[in-house]
């Protein structure tokens, strides 16, 4: 339970930035929040994380942290100090923050009740965050650790849906001493993945999001280049067969009386990339169809199958699950995203507007129930 005083408003941390590729993505789903954030109710404290992992108290300023003609905001340049760092507690005793400068007294900020941690990728939605605050003793929105590090690995992921009995594609992995100590024959294990499966494949770092790193290939010849590209993003990764279908998203989000999920949404192909990549994600702003237009049976699936994924993940807060249905009529889930993108013309925040809850309830949803949440083993 919180322990903010009835006297004052909660405080809310809204930290966003980190060191992953999802950099510029996270300081645009901060500015959406701190826009929603009903300033009656709550005070607010921006704190960005540097590209460099500096944390840095930012100013409150949502139109600089959105996509301006193609140019993506950094927490770098909304930082008030180029010196400044910001401290968290390290220990359940106080929720005091406070602020350094080198040669200067340290500033307390005050205490934070509650932290909503708009990281995404790797270094803050992988459980590394998560595990400081459970630390620190302050509540947070969102999944705990466990869910947050495997929600970000592919390949465990993957293993835990099949252990639930939940369907997913052909993949298989390359972990990085399997790598180091024979690219080799890492590589004619891919090869022989694909030529079993079928080309084209895609592969993807296992531990990063918003399709960074990804590479839809469709021959041997442009294998080495892609696998490259994964391994820029991350030492590990996974390769996933093309499952021919329709790609189907539903949102998961924490009630009193346990999670319920969303209408699903549909993401139609995008005729200008090969797949739904970032570029088409964010920066051509491609839409999906809210709601899919699905049958009732259907429909009626895809939400038991996301609730079930999230179950199986030990999921808090929010998540978003990717599927495809293919063409024999079947769901199969792609992943689980335990911080989806969170602007508001994200598909996660689309899919609940259309379900009934609009963006700033949403937004106070899950505040309200990190307030509720004690930390640690739950």
């Amino acid at each position: 339970m919180s322990s903010h005083s009835p006297s004052r408003k909660p405080r809310v941390a809204v930290v966003f930035g980190g060191r992953s590729s999802e950099h510029a993505i996270s300081v645009v789903t901060a500015g959406a929040v701190l826009s929603a954030l009903d300033r009656d109710t709550y005070e607010v404290l921006p704190i960005g994380i540097t590209s460099e992992g500096r944390w840095a108290l930012a100013v409150d300023d949502p139109a600089r942290m959105a996509i301006e003609e193609r140019k993506l905001p950094s927490a770098d340049e909304l930082a008030e100090s180029d010196t400044g760092a910001v401290v968290l507690p390290l220990g359940p005793d106080s929720r005091e923050v406070v602020h350094t400068e080198p040669g200067a007294v340290p500033k307390a900020l005050g205490e934070v009740d509650v932290v909503f941690p708009v990281l995404h990728g790797p270094y803050g939605e992988d459980g590394t965050l998560q595990g400081l605050l459970d630390l620190a003793g302050v509540p947070y929105v969102g999944s705990g650790v466990l869910a947050s590090a495997v929600g970000m690995d592919k390949e465990y992921m993957k293993r835990t849906f099949t252990s639930f009995g939940l369907p997913v594609g052909p993949y298989v992995t390359v972990r990085p001493r399997e790598w180091t100590a024979d690219s080799g024959a890492a590589r004619r294990k891919i090869v022989d993945f694909a030529e079993e499966h079928g080309w084209p494949v895609f592969v993807k770092p296992a531990r990063a999001g918003s399709s960074f790193g990804i590479t839809k290939v469709n021959g041997p010849d442009a294998l080495d280049e892609a696998i490259e590209e994964a391994r820029r993003h991350d030492p590990k990764i996974i390769v996933e067969a093309l499952l021919r279908g329709r790609e189907i998203e539903c949102g998961v989000l924490e009630f009193e009386d346990g999670p319920r999920a969303s209408l699903p949404a549909e993401i139609p192909p995008v005729s200008a990339h090969d797949f739904y990549d970032f570029e088409a994600k964010y920066i051509d702003s491609a839409s999906g169809i809210v709601p899919a237009p699905l049958g009732e049976e259907e429909t009626a699936r895809v939400r038991e199958l996301a609730v079930a994924a999230f179950e199986a993940l030990s999921c808090e807060g929010l998540a978003r699950a990717d599927f495809f249905l293919c063409e024999d009529g079947q769901f199969v889930i792609n992943e689980v995203n335990t911080m989806p993108g969170f602007t508001p013309i994200s598909m996660y925040p689309r899919m609940w507007e259309e379900t009934g809850v609009g963006y700033p309830e949403l937004v106070d949803r899950l505040v309200q129930a990190a307030l509720r949440r004690s930390t640690g083993l739950r």
